[in-house]
């Protein structure tokens, strides 16, 4: 049986969220909510045009919104004060690998210094149980060899989007190892590719096919042979708040860092788009991009074998049925359907309380 957050857990908690304005963050208020939990949120304003939080109506959901810059170190650690968390998960991020060659030193400055910036907050702050920092399936230093990657394997990135994530791990690991007395259990989760209803980010793979399908037009890949682990964000948030959970309970028994992958494996991005087309009853109409295209690693991989034995973690869909899911949420956004209540039937049926 796969696990899954214990509502008896989160019931009157206060948790902090960082970057619950972006996809993740708006589908963890949703599933924070539905647990029982008292949320608040620190982030930026969602990105100009549609937006998960706007489309799941989100904001009602949160004992407190706030709109604030994690570069900015002293109004980070007044709004935390005043939070008082019991339980923090830190997912405010730069996350487009496209965006960071444009700006190197503002991805640095958000995702390696803004981290620093939390656990600075987070040191001897009172009733902190435990505080995750999501970081990514890019920390990894990449050979191209396609083993799927270990907790324990060499960290580092040659674009400035995977080094920022993992000097934040390092930051992690230096606090820890630093300032242990000071501050609550912490640790790191790493996923990436994740999918769901809601992202409209820049350069990645389904918001570009919402778009291009929206305009009529066909869908351009950079790398259609390209391996990905892809999987739903649902499968996802439920690893992180399962290891939210021991971190607070067990500390010492504690992972210092988890993968969340899925279960079946990666896939090619051609392959999505395969199975996207089979779930809507209609083939995507693609072309492959001409001329020089943003570097990138060939393939990735994740092994998530120490977060089912350390959690009994194990994702409810495979890489065809997380493609589907979404897909059918994009259908009811298309359609003008109610998309919060889209997204709350799936996580009723996904992540039973």
């Amino acid at each position: 049986m796969r696990g899954n957050p214990r509502p008896g857990f989160w019931r009157g908690r206060r948790v902090l969220v960082t970057g619950h304005t972006g996809f993740k963050g708006s589908w963890l208020v949703l599933l924070l909510h539905r647990l029982g939990a008292e949320v608040t949120g620190i982030a930026l304003d969602p990105a100009p045009g549609p937006s998960a939080f706007a489309a799941m109506q989100v904001a009602p959901l949160l004992a407190a919104d706030h709109r604030a810059d994690i570069r900015d170190g002293a109004e980070l650690a007044a709004l935390v004060r005043a939070a008082r968390p019991e339980l923090v998960l830190h997912l405010a991020a730069q996350p487009f690998v496209g965006r960071s060659y444009r700006e190197p030193a503002a991805t640095f400055a958000t995702n390696c210094t803004g981290t620093i910036h939390l656990l600075e907050a987070l040191r001897g702050l009172p009733g902190v149980a435990a505080a995750l920092f999501i970081t990514s399936d890019k920390v990894y230093r990449n050979d191209g060899a396609g083993r799927a990657f270990l907790e324990e394997d060499p960290l580092g990135g040659a674009d400035p989007y995977s080094a920022s994530k993992a000097a934040a791990e390092a930051a992690v690991q230096s606090w820890r190892a630093s300032f242990a007395r000071e501050l609550p259990p912490i640790a790191t989760a790493r996923a990436g590719n994740v999918i769901g209803g809601g992202d409209f980010g820049e350069q990645r793979i389904i918001p570009d096919l919402v778009r291009a399908q929206l305009a009529g037009e066909p869908l351009l890949l950079r790398r259609p042979d390209a391996t990905r682990p892809f999987q739903h964000v649902l499968d996802v948030l439920r690893g992180y708040l399962m290891l939210t959970e021991h971190l607070a309970e067990a500390p010492d028994r504690s992972p210092a860092a988890l993968n969340f992958g899925p279960l079946d494996g990666e896939i090619r991005v051609r392959e999505l788009i395969d199975f996207w087309g089979a779930a809507m009853g209609a083939p995507v109409d693609w072309r492959q991009e001409q001329g020089p295209v943003m570097a990138e690693a060939p393939r990735l991989g994740l092994d998530s074998t120490l977060a089912g034995r350390t959690l009994g973690w194990l994702p409810t869909l495979s890489t065809p049925e997380a493609i589907a899911e979404t897909a059918r949420w994009y259908a009811t956004w298309r359609a003008g359907g109610d998309a919060r209540a889209h997204a709350l039937a799936a996580i009723d049926r996904l992540v039973p309380a």
